[in-house]
């Protein structure tokens, strides 16, 4: 009986270990720790899936977002005065990508014959005179004279 207690005690200990150890990693502090300890020590089955939840938590906090990024106000300026070159834009650069920004974007496009939406993309800079020459047309092109870094200097033909 004595021998069960000891083991229990020592499950206990291991259990509220870990879960400190968790928590430590996981950036949890104060009475959320002290809950997750709790926690931790009623069960076996409950520690397993609260540790499985919580790193399934943990690593999509960490998982960066995809998609576009909002151009910084210099940019903003740029388009907005290329905008107002084409008689699109009306009011004054200010670096605010604002209703009258995308108004002004979305008349642009579909005096253009692209897509109204409203948002950047590169056919519309392209059109702009902001943009790649190649934009949307054909993949990037390195530019002229650029030796590659991947080829060793002895694959490399001798300049002669």
């Amino acid at each position: 009986m004595m021998e069960n207690r000891g083991w229990m005690y020592l499950r206990r200990a291991i259990h509220l270990g870990l879960a400190l150890l968790v928590a430590a990693g996981s950036g949890v502090s104060g009475s959320a720790a002290a809950q997750q300890t709790k926690n931790t020590s009623k069960s076996t089955a409950a520690s397993a899936t609260s540790k499985s939840h919580r790193s399934s938590k943990k690593s999509s906090a960490r998982r960066k977002e995809r998609g576009q990024q909002a151009p910084a106000r210099d940019r903003i300026s740029e388009i907005q005065q290329a905008l107002g070159k084409e008689g699109s834009f009306s009011g004054t650069p200010n670096g605010i990508w604002d209703d009258s920004t995308v108004g002004a974007m979305k008349n642009f496009q579909s005096t253009h014959g692209l897509n109204p939406t409203g948002k950047l993309d590169a056919l519309t800079l392209q059109k702009l005179g902001l943009g790649s020459q190649t934009a949307g047309v054909a993949p990037p092109v390195p530019p002229p004279n650029s030796a590659s870094k991947l080829v060793s200097s002895s694959v490399r033909p001798s300049r002669q």
